[in-house]
């Protein structure tokens, strides 16, 4: 079993206007997951400093930040960073630029677990429109993987709408209502599936730290991973 989780940590910015990344990192401690997708990890302007250090992921947390910057100062690729439980191997890492009328991204990795798994970690645009064309994207770049997880903010309002291009392949949902942290409203943050991975349990979390520390609270998902071909 994997849990995966998802997080817009909103550049480590609470809703009582401060940046404390420690307590960004808290809360990721708490979700006891083996993988963590963060968006907003970077700061949008200039050289884009991580809103996490480095040195703090490697100090206080049991994870590893996946190499998917594309500069000596970033911990993600358009604001996307993945953490990775330590002991836990990745290969075959990739930056996805995404269509659209801001810019947008996705990093793709492969998890060396059982027969293998896909990870996609996005961040998509505003409008819908946008957003379709970069699931189709994302749903091209992955054609070729037996096993796919894809975890991000997929800035969605509807239940059911949006997602055509995934609809073929991929299962989506949400474990539940992720933003407003204050008075969840909209199950924006999701989890999209291949037949093969089983969902075993998901959930939102909403400890008093979560509901302070970014405007998104941080959703998680355990999935049964395969572990033979058949």
């Amino acid at each position: 079993m994997l849990r995966i989780a998802s997080y817009n940590i909103r550049k480590a910015r609470g809703l009582d206007q401060k940046r404390r990344p420690e307590r960004t990192v808290q809360v990721i401690n708490g979700l006891d997951a083996d993988v963590v997708v963060l968006q907003e990890a970077d700061k949008r302007l200039g050289p884009r400093h991580p809103a996490i250090p480095r040195a703090m992921i490697d100090a206080e947390t049991d994870f590893e930040l996946v190499d998917v910057c594309a500069n000596d100062i970033s911990i993600g690729w358009h604001g996307n960073a993945v953490l990775v439980r330590k002991g836990l191997s990745v290969r075959d890492t990739a930056r996805l630029e995404l269509p659209g009328l801001e810019p947008r991204g996705a990093v793709r990795l492969t998890l060396n677990v059982g027969v293998g798994v896909t990870v996609v970690a996005t961040h998509l645009g505003l409008l819908r429109r946008d957003r379709r064309a970069q699931l189709a994207v994302l749903a091209q770049a992955t054609a070729g993987e037996g096993h796919v997880i894809m975890a991000g903010d997929f800035n969605e309002w509807s239940a059911d709408k949006g997602f055509e291009p995934l609809a073929e392949r991929f299962e989506t949902y949400s474990p539940g209502r992720s933003f407003h942290a204050r008075r969840p409203m909209a199950a924006l943050d999701r989890f999209a599936l291949t037949q093969g991975i089983a969902l075993r349990d998901a959930g939102v979390e909403q400890g008093p730290l979560a509901r302070v520390a970014s405007d998104h609270l941080p959703i998680w998902s355990d999935v049964i991973v395969p572990s033979a071909t058949y």
